[in-house]
């Protein structure tokens, strides 16, 4: 059994273009950001989950259901760089970056990736990817597809369909894999990575992992089924509003 102390951070921000106010959403009765902390807290391997935010609303209703916040700067670009600055003071040796619209993440696809990121000791970091749904597109570019190595790191992550095959009958072992947005660092590393500036082909595919492979650090990868889909529009959101109501 590992004893390496595991922290989830939430991020959290109230700006969000294609659906402002989404965190406090709370059609179901709970603010969104509950329902993602809830879910998070069923992963076992955290020892504790934690909001970070800039945003005083979302942190009285953090408090009002029990959660612990940490307030963070406003000039954030991105989770990341939020969630170095809130573990600065938290006692951990992996972070856990849990997307704070993502109120039906599987907790054993985060498990799978604090797993993945401890039994690779040259890796900064970990990751999870799954097959495609049969109702999902491989070509979408807002899909984002990774490809791995046979010692399950990732060699790339791309909005491009890869690998591409030349076959018209590929063999199963090199189907396109999804990408799950789900990141594990060794909190020393989190200090590093935010302290790089953006690299060529992170800026060509928006993808600021690519950031992590351009510099020579090792993302290691682990395999699960993701079923979950983020909030990023009033129309998501409806749809999960309907989901928890039929449970």
């Amino acid at each position: 059994m590992s004893s390496a102390r595991v922290v989830g951070i939430i991020p959290a921000r109230m700006n969000s273009s294609r659906f402002p106010g989404k965190m406090l959403a709370r059609e179901t009765g709970k603010p969104l950001i509950q329902h993602v902390y809830e879910r998070a807290a069923q992963c076992g391997r955290l020892s504790s989950v934690i909001i970070a935010t800039d945003d005083c609303s979302i942190r009285e209703a953090a408090n009002a259901f029990g959660a612990r916040c940490v307030m963070t700067r406003s000039d954030h670009a991105n989770g990341t760089s939020r969630i170095a600055e809130a573990v600065e003071t938290i006692e951990a040796d992996i972070i856990v970056n849990i997307q704070g619209d993502e109120p039906e993440v599987e907790p054993e696809l985060l498990n799978a990736a604090i797993d993945a990121l401890e039994a690779d000791h040259g890796a900064q970091m970990a990751t999870v990817v799954s097959p495609f749904a049969a109702d999902e597109d491989p070509s979408n570019p807002n899909i984002v597809k990774c490809v791995v190595s046979l010692n399950r790191r990732a060699l790339y992550f791309s909005r491009a369909l890869i690998p591409l095959q030349r076959d018209s009958h590929p063999p199963t072992r090199t189907a396109p894999m999804k990408h799950v947005g789900i990141y594990v660092y060794r909190k020393e590393f989190l200090r590093t990575f935010v302290a790089l500036a953006p690299s060529p082909l992170e800026e060509c595919e928006q993808l600021e992992q690519l950031r992590v492979l351009e510099n020579g650090f090792a993302i290691a990868v682990a395999s699960g089924i993701a079923r979950s889909q983020g909030i990023d529009t009033p129309e998501q959101y409806a749809a999960f509003v309907t989901r928890e109501r039929s449970r």
